[in-house]
C-alpha cells in the first residue's frame, strides 16, 4: 500500500515513518509539507542519515486521492478540520491524530480547543479509534480518529472497572504525567531545558483538552459516569505517560479486581496486566506499543488504585495509529509493532 503522512517533521510524523517504511505492508511513504516543500527528509531528521531518501512533499489536498490509499494527519490541532474537506475521502481512507475529529458535539470541541470545529459530517463518520475497545468498528472504518496520548492511558485503566459498573461513578480521579515530547517539537519556554530539568510541574489546571474526549469514552460504557478530575504534569523526562487513577470501589477484593482485568484483556496483545503487587514503570514500554496496567485495592478505604504506563508517541499516539491502520486494512493487529520496549 501507499500510505501519506501529513506533519512528518513533527515527533508523532517521525515516529510514524519510523515504523511505517519498516511495515510489511507499506510500499510507499510520502511525506507531506505545507512549507519544506522538496527539502530532503534527512534534513529535518540527520538520524535517518542512509536510511532515508524521502524528500519532502507539497501537500496538494486535490491530487492526495490518486497518491496514497491511506493517509494519517499527524499535524497540530486544525489542520485536519482545514484540510480533510478538500479531499476526497471517498478513495483514500484516513487516520487523524490531531485531535479534532474525536469530540462528537461541536460546541464541546470548540469550548475546549478555543478553535472552529470541523464538518460535524466529517466527525460524525470518524471511528474511535482505541484498538481495544472499538475493535470491530475500526475494521470497517474509513476514518479514524485517533485517541489522545492521556485519554489511551486513563480510559484503558479504567474501562474495565467502569463498563462493570462495579466503581462509584462520581469518585473519579486520574494523576498524569507526561514527559515533554508530548509537548511537540516546536520550541517554547514550557519546554525548554531550564525550565523543566530538574523541575516538575502541573498545567492545564481543570482545563486539559483531554478531560471531554476521557468523559466521551467513559459515558459510552457506563452512562452513569460523573464530571470526573484529571490533573496533568510535565516531568523532566523524554518520553512517557503514567496516570494514576483512583476511584471507590462498590465490591470486590484485590484477586477479584486482578481477575477482572485480566479476562477483560485477555486477548488484547498490547495491554499487559502486571501481576499483583507489582507496578509499571515508563520506561518499561518505552519506544513499544505496549500498554501496562497495575491494580491495587486498599480495604480500608474502600478504593482501587490503577497505574497504566504508556509511551505517548508510540501507544500514545503513532503506534496505535499504525495498529489502527492495521485493522481497518485487514492486516494482523500487531503487524510492524512487535518490538519490544527499549531498555534501559
Amino acid at each position: 500500500m501507499k500510505v501519506g503522512i501529513i506533519g512528518a517533521t513533527g515527533y508523532g510524523g517521525n515516529e510514524l515513518y519510523r515504523l511505517l517504511s519498516k511495515h510489511p505492508h507499506v510500499k510507499e511513504c510520502i511525506l507531506y509539507t505545507s512549507s519544506e516543500a522538496e527539502k530532503a527528509y534527512r534534513d529535518s531528521y540527520p538520524h535517518l542519515t542512509g536510511i532515508s531518501g524521502e524528500s519532502l512533499t507539497a501537500i496538494n489536498t486535490a491530487g492526495i486521492d490518486s497518491e496514497v490509499d491511506v493517509l494519517f494527519m499527524a499535524s497540530p490541532p486544525g489542520a485536519a478540520a482545514e484540510l480533510l474537506p478538500e479531499i476526497c475521502m471517498e478513495k483514500v481512507k484516513v487516520i487523524d491524530l490531531s485531535g479534532d475529529l474525536r469530540l462528537r458535539d461541536s460546541k464541546t470541541y470548540e469550548s475546549w480547543y478555543k478553535r472552529k470545529a470541523a464538518d460535524p459530517a466529517i466527525t460524525r463518520k470518524a471511528v474511535y479509534g482505541l484498538s481495544e475497545l472499538n475493535k470491530e468498528a475500526i475494521r470497517g472504518a474509513s476514518v479514524i480518529s485517533n485517541p489522545g496520548c492521556f485519554p489511551t492511558a486513563a480510559i484503558l485503566g479504567l474501562a474495565p472497572a467502569v463498563s462493570g459498573e462495579l466503581i462509584d461513578e462520581s469518585s473519579i480521579i486520574i494523576d498524569a504525567k507526561t514527559g515533554v515530547s508530548g509537548a511537540g517539537r516546536k520550541p517554547g519556554a514550557g519546554v525548554h531545558y531550564a525550565e523543566t530539568n530538574e523541575n516538575f510541574k502541573i498545567y492545564k489546571v481543570n482545563e486539559h483538552q483531554h478531560i471531554p474526549e476521557i468523559e466521551q469514552a467513559l459515558l459510552e460504557m457506563n452512562s452513569a459516569v460523573k464530571p470526573l478530575t484529571f490533573q496533568t504534569h510535565l516531568v523532566p523526562m523524554t518520553r512517557g505517560i503514567m496516570t494514576t487513577i483512583y476511584a471507590g470501589a462498590k465490591s470486590g477484593s484485590l484477586k477479584e479486581w486482578h481477575d477482572l482485568y485480566k479476562e477483560f484483556y485477555k486477548d488484547c496483545y498490547f495491554v499487559r496486566v502486571r501481576p499483583v503487587g507489582e507496578f509499571p514503570s515508563t520506561k518499561e514500554v518505552y519506544g513499544s506499543n505496549y500498554c501496562d496496567i497495575g491494580i491495587a485495592f486498599d480495604e480500608r478505604t474502600g478504593r482501587i488504585t490503577v497505574v497504566s504506563v504508556i509511551d505517548n508517541l508510540m501507544k500514545g499516539a503513532a503506534g496505535q495509529a499504525v495498529q489502527n491502520f492495521n485493522l481497518m486494512n485487514g492486516f494482523d493487529e500487531t503487524a510492524g509493532l512487535e518490538m519490544a520496549p527499549l531498555y534501559p
